[in-house]
């Protein structure tokens, strides 16, 4: 993507219009590129952050910050560790819904039967 396509994007009220964002975005998606043609594909990379054992209930955590530091060595931006956990929560590496939550069984159900990649 060019300097155009950013200012285009920069006008566009159906997104986030931060500059930064966007860069990072468009910088991200080539990182990604790169790293599927290293690993095969990068929920390989992110799964190989799985942590071990139940997820704490937390901003960030000790896998959050190895994948954090995994991605900015590669290139990507805009990925802390906090971010890194949302996306982690948001793959299903991390099942940090609470005891007693109806939700919990059947997650655990769910990342009992899926193949990793």
């Amino acid at each position: 993507m060019s300097a155009d396509d950013v200012e285009r994007l920069l006008a566009d009220p159906r997104i986030v219009r931060h500059r930064g964002k966007i860069e990072s975005a468009i910088n991200n998606a080539a990182r990604t590129l790169e790293v599927q043609e290293e690993v095969g594909s990068l929920a390989a990379f992110v799964w190989a952050f799985e942590p071990d054992g139940p997820s704490p209930t937390a901003a960030s955590t000790p896998k959050s910050v190895a994948l954090s530091k995994a991605l900015k060595q590669r290139g990507f931006t805009w990925t802390g560790p906090t971010t890194a956990y949302a996306f982690m929560q948001a793959m299903g590496l991390v099942n940090d819904h609470l005891d007693g939550c109806d939700i919990r069984g059947k997650v655990e159900q769910a990342r009992a039967t899926f193949q990793r990649p």
